[in-house]
């Protein structure tokens, strides 16, 4: 549904981007990477606001840049907020779908049901000054999958919504995914995106440095083994490292205690299944088994923060 080709954007003498090659289909995406990478001006460059240097964008096989046609593909929530404050949020919605040539009342039908998705309906008719900023965001989502677009581009979509509020837009935008829709969201809150999507394109100094399934992207960095935190019902934690060692995944076992400690291994999925097969044949349980390593963001910290 989206698909750059040797695209790379100039800002005078700054290269933003340099020659990224993507394609994103259905399903949510999500697009990582540390402030001035390059996140903003490749949604931009999806979106039809700037124009590639080099290279072509392709949003549903056409220039978003070019076509006015593809506008009606694409929803887009920016996080920048830009809205008309004297208006309620029903009439903002609604004035905006009607701009996709919806008729007054289809733009009206579509932007009640957009709201009432987004859990605003209770508050649709305030006036825009009036709103919180979890709801104004809120109102922003709303907008942007109105028209029942195939594409869906959020940048920062969780930005000042509560703990409630982000757990309702987070399966939201699961859901809009789930659907078959392209969804891609661009965030700093890292748990926020795993909690939707396994699915992360990582963007660092204007360059693509990976793609694809988190997890199966942090099992190609084999230099970096998984740490994993071990507790036991019974203190024999001593026996039992000296039993996992024989596991040819395993590389190190640190004993911290009578009942807990700590090893490393290159191969997550092995040691999920083997470890617990070693307790059982030692007659112990385990209490805890838990990896600092085999999330999103040990990813994100060895690929943004190393050299």
């Amino acid at each position: 549904m989206i698909r750059a080709t040797g695209v790379s954007k100039m800002f005078g003498l700054v290269r933003a981007l340099n020659e990224i090659d993507l394609e994103l289909g259905p399903g949510v995406t999500g697009l990582l990477g540390p402030n001035g990478s390059g996140k903003s001006t490749l949604l931009k460059l999806f979106a039809g606001q700037l124009r590639p240097d080099t290279g072509e964008v392709r949003l549903a096989g056409m220039d978003p840049f070019a076509q006015t046609a593809a506008m009606r593909r694409l929803g887009l929530c920016p996080e920048q907020d830009r809205f008309y404050e004297d208006l309620s949020g029903q009439v903002f919605v609604t004035a905006l779908t009607r701009l996709h040539g919806f008729s007054a009342a289809e733009a009206q039908r579509r932007a009640f049901a957009a709201i009432d998705r987004v859990g605003m309906s209770r508050d649709a008719g305030k006036r825009m000054r009036e709103m919180s900023r979890g709801m104004r965001q809120r109102i922003k989502i709303a907008q942007a999958i109105a028209h029942d677009p195939e594409v869906v581009l959020l940048d920062e979509p969780l930005n000042g919504a509560d703990p409630v509020a982000r757990a309702d837009l987070i399966r939201l935008v699961a859901s809009l995914g789930a659907e078959g829709r392209c969804v891609v969201v661009s965030s700093h809150v890292l748990h926020e995106v795993e909690a939707m999507t396994h699915r992360v394109v990582l963007i660092r100094f204007g360059r693509l440095r990976a793609q694809g399934d988190f997890l199966r992207l942090r099992e190609l960095i084999e230099d970096r083994p998984y740490r994993i935190g071990i507790e036991v019902d019974a203190p024999r934690a001593r026996a039992f490292a000296a039993a996992l060692l024989e596991l040819a995944h395993v590389r190190t076992a640190e004993v911290n205690d009578d009942t807990t400690l700590e090893i490393t291994t290159t191969q997550l999925d092995a040691a999920c299944q083997e470890v617990p097969e070693v307790a059982r044949r030692l007659g112990l349980g385990l209490i805890r088994f838990t990896s600092p390593d085999a999330d999103l963001e040990s990813l994100y910290r060895y690929l943004m923060h190393d050299d």
